[in-house]
């Protein structure tokens, strides 16, 4: 019987996705143009997180929206609804970017005249995290339906991010929902992590929120 040959694709993949990713966060640098990479579970609320951040920030930064989704352009939609250009990237059933598939969205934008460009990464806790997408800072939310055992179950996810939004804290007196608890295993995984509760539906905490980014883009930009 001849001896199998185990080859390790991942690794591979991994390592030339960050090195593209590398080039293209200074590119985007040298432009300076500030890019985040959104992430969170489907229903988190991402969407309604930029709604109501582009409404905070449109008239102090020059705004565009890349959304990704394996199928629909609903999203895409509501953010273009605002005013604000907005890229569909259709993933046909990848469950995450990576910097290849940025890239094509940031074809279709004059990235140059852009301070602060937003991907809505697929919805899903797992894949989006492993995968630089040559963003200048990640940030994820975690919604208070989900639970605040998360961290324990995806700590990559939340290693990774610079900011937590929890959303949905008009739900917080209605579930066992703990922001003690959640914070704790956060910063075992993260110390230095940024936390915001906000609700997208009151409008609690967005400002909070709002200043902060606002305050690391113009800081960027500079």
């Amino acid at each position: 019987m001849s001896k199998i040959q185990l080859i390790e694709v991942k690794e591979d993949i991994l390592a030339d996705n960050d090195a593209a990713a590398k080039t293209l966060r200074t590119a985007l640098k040298n432009e300076k143009t500030f890019m985040v990479n959104l992430m969170a579970s489907p229903g988190a609320g991402k969407t309604s997180l930029l709604l109501q951040t582009i409404r905070a920030l449109r008239n102090d930064l020059k705004i565009a929206v890349i959304e990704a989704d394996i199928d629909s352009v609903v999203d895409a939609e509501k953010i273009a609804a605002t005013g604000i250009q907005s890229i569909q990237l259709r993933t046909g059933g990848f469950c995450h970017l990576d910097v290849s598939m940025v890239k094509k969205g940031l074809a279709a934008l004059d990235t140059g005249s852009l301070d602060l460009i937003f991907i809505e990464n697929v919805g899903n806790l797992v894949c989006p995290a492993e995968f630089d997408t040559g963003a200048t800072m990640d940030i994820m939310i975690l919604s208070v339906p989900e639970g605040d055992d998360k961290p324990l179950k995806y700590p990559l996810m939340f290693s990774k991010c610079r900011a937590l939004i929890v959303n949905k804290m008009d739900y917080l007196s209605l579930s066992d929902f703990s922001m003690e608890r959640m914070e704790e295993w956060v910063r075992r995984l993260n110390p230095d992590i940024k936390i915001f509760p906000v609700s997208c539906k009151t409008g609690e905490g967005i400002n909070l929120w709002t200043d902060w980014l606002r305050a690391n883009v113009q800081s960027h930009i500079r």
